[in-house]
């Protein structure tokens, strides 16, 4: 590098510059949140304080971001935490990255949930499958009468939804289960929840390089046609649910026909379907009410 003093404007400059050379999709947006958050900066903070002078050490610890990032580690993985919901959650190598799309079962739920709480003062969730524990926790927020269990095989994924809660502010009404889909689960909830794996195994590996080589692979697959995550769900959850409870579940852009056929087969009614930001299906809610579909 040259003599010139590193700014937060050149450092983004240059990541912009090697993420292109990289051919990432998208350069510029990867370089202004990534410098922003291994300086600490807020996206504002990096239009206000663009000019001000970076240290070494803080120049340093940028570019070896920038490197990871070249080699297609995923910004959020490197800066080890993203926003979700309003939430910050923290990322481990054995938690799925929560998606933006995902923010649609939580706004899908919602709804739902509000209206139980006000029948009956509470309501109780199941999370399964937590990894972060975003959605559960992104719920707990929004409804401070509720209480959730969230469910994951993965011990590590487990300490990472408790911390995340923790920091979250609502730990006192989140408690974790290690379980294999329903084998460890007592009780019953008014709804469960889960973003399941559902890419055929087969499929895996020709997943972008941020996916494939950086989210766990036990969060991706879903057996040789994607559905085996959705068979577990849609045989196990009658016995789990109140009333009039619900099954909400988020599913690939195809799986819409399958899935419903699944949980139709196991006594289920499609009461909506959703799709995300691109336009393909990707949240369903099912009841044990005799409902039409939307």
């Amino acid at each position: 590098m040259s003599g010139q003093p590193d700014t937060v404007c050149l450092l983004i400059a240059e990541a912009r510059r090697r993420f292109a050379e990289a051919e990432l999709a998208d350069p510029s947006t990867d370089a202004r949140v990534l410098v922003a958050g291994v300086l600490g900066l807020s996206l504002s903070d990096v239009v206000m304080r663009g000019d001000a002078a970076v240290s070494h050490e803080e120049a340093e610890q940028v570019r070896v971001a920038i490197t990871r990032r070249c080699k297609h580690e995923p910004v959020h993985r490197i800066l080890g935490h993203r926003a979700f919901y309003g939430l910050d959650l923290r990322l481990s190598p054995e938690t799925l990255e929560p998606r933006p799309d995902t923010e649609i079962l939580v706004d899908c739920v919602l709804p739902h949930l509000k209206r139980m709480i006000a029948e009956k003062g509470s309501a109780r969730l199941l999370d399964l499958g937590v990894g972060t524990g975003a959605i559960a926790l992104a719920l707990l927020k929004e409804c401070p009468q509720a209480r959730a269990v969230g469910s994951d095989i993965s011990e590590e994924a487990l300490s990472t939804a408790e911390r995340n809660a923790y920091i979250n502010g609502v730990a006192e009404r989140f408690e974790t289960v290690r379980s294999a889909w329903f084998a460890n689960i007592k009780g019953r909830f008014d709804i469960i929840v889960s973003n399941p794996p559902y890419i055929p195994t087969g499929v895996v590996a020709e997943l972008d390089p941020e996916v494939r080589d950086y989210d766990p692979f036990a969060a991706l697959d879903g057996g040789q046609d994607g559905l085996d995550a959705y068979r577990a769900l849609s045989t196990g959850a009658g016995n789990f649910l109140q009333t009039n409870g619900l099954v909400v579940v988020e599913i690939g852009y195809d799986q819409k026909k399958s899935v419903t056929a699944l949980f139709e087969n196991a006594g289920f009614s499609l009461l909506e379907a959703h799709r995300d930001y691109g336009g393909n299906d990707r949240v369903l809610l099912f009841t044990t009410r005799n409902c039409c579909a939307c």
